[in-house]
């Protein structure tokens, strides 16, 4: 039931950013599109409550619920950035606004970006810890939270893997070569427009 759920958050994720990008810039309705992007975080509460119930119906805790604090954990942590990405490209290719800038390509901005992201996974892979600690305590039995405890495992290292790019970024800055110094300048030209184009969302449809 627990897999099964996660599908389903999953894919009414992309239903409702397809519908609220829709009404938002299809339909004309900014406010109805808006709304319905603040309906996705209920889907992380509805799993959430599943399995806290799953768990104090006396299921054993196994992989399925560090799956679904894994995936708590990602997209709290990806999930507005993924909801903003989308929406600069809508407004570009739908209400015709700015293009949205692109991510640095190289150099100290690119490293920056790398760690930001970086950041991101960190913040995800800490909630999904928070979450499976209190798992382990509220079991309060190590021989059945052996499952929550890999899981948490498997936090650590995406964390230090992802670590490892991003510092990789930082120690070797990425450099152009030959004609594309050009498009160094317009990454940082189109940064601007780009945060003028996904303001709104920002404001009104974090996840």
């Amino acid at each position: 039931m627990i897999v099964t759920l996660i599908v389903i958050c999953e894919v009414g994720f992309w239903v409702l950013l397809a519908a609220g990008l829709g009404l938002r810039y299809l339909a004309k309705m900014p406010r109805t599109g808006a709304a319905v992007l603040l309906c996705e975080p209920l889907l992380e509460v509805v799993l959430l409550v599943v399995t806290v119930l799953d768990l104090r119906a006396g299921a054993d805790p196994d992989w399925k619920h560090g799956l679904a604090a894994v995936y708590i954990g990602y997209t709290a942590a990806f999930g507005h950035y993924t909801v903003r990405w989308l929406d600069g490209h809508a407004r570009h290719r739908l209400a015709g606004g700015p293009p949205p800038a692109r991510p640095p390509r190289f150099g100290a901005a690119r490293a920056r970006h790398e760690v930001k992201l970086w950041l991101r996974t960190v913040a995800g892979a800490g909630l999904a810890a928070a979450l499976l600690q209190i798992g382990v305590w509220y079991v309060d039995d190590p021989e059945r939270t052996a499952s929550l405890t890999s899981w948490q495992g498997f936090a650590g290292r995406a964390v230090l893997i992802h670590g490892l790019i991003a510092l990789s970024y930082v120690l070797w800055p990425k450099k152009p070569k030959g004609g594309d110094e050009g498009n160094v300048s317009e990454a940082v030209a189109g940064t601007g427009a780009g945060k003028d184009a996904v303001r709104p969302v920002e404001d009104r449809a974090g996840r």
